[in-house]
């Protein structure tokens, strides 16, 4: 018989010890689980006037432009009837046949200071099933 015995080796063990992670990623869940809810309430604000530069518009690339009172009613700036309120219905009708004449028309929002932003919302979303892709919002600028 042979003297000598061969001694196993002790195979390493290729895991990592992962309790640690799961401290960290509990301590994280329960921060975000405060957090979110702070963020995600609004706060009421007189949204300020903007500085920025002119649009450079050609003559014949006119923008069409919609206009959003504080009482929620819709203004389609074309034209002599300027000044008349229309149904959100037509508005998409109007603005439907003009995108399809000229696709890449830009559309602004000119919404009232006091307008409520559920209205200059809705409005967007009226431009968008008409077929109008770029939309912007007008802006005054701050008085001197």
């Amino acid at each position: 018989m042979s003297r000598y015995r061969y001694r196993k080796r002790k195979q390493l063990v290729a895991e990592i010890n992962v309790v640690p992670y799961i401290d960290v990623m509990l301590v994280l869940l329960v921060i975000f689980m405060v957090t979110a809810p702070i963020l995600t309430q609004g706060v009421k604000v007189d949204l300020p006037e903007a500085v920025s530069a002119p649009l450079d518009i050609k003559e014949d690339d006119l923008p069409l432009i919609v206009a959003v009172k504080k009482t929620g009613e819709y203004f389609l700036e074309i034209g002599v009837d300027k000044e008349q309120a229309i149904k959100a219905s037509e508005l998409s009708l109007k603005v439907s046949k003009i995108t399809r004449q000229n696709p890449n028309v830009q559309v602004l929002v000119r919404g009232d200071k006091s307008a409520s932003y559920g209205a200059v919302v809705q409005l967007m979303g009226i431009l968008q099933q008409a077929g109008a892709k770029n939309i912007g919002l007008l802006s005054q600028p701050p008085e001197k």
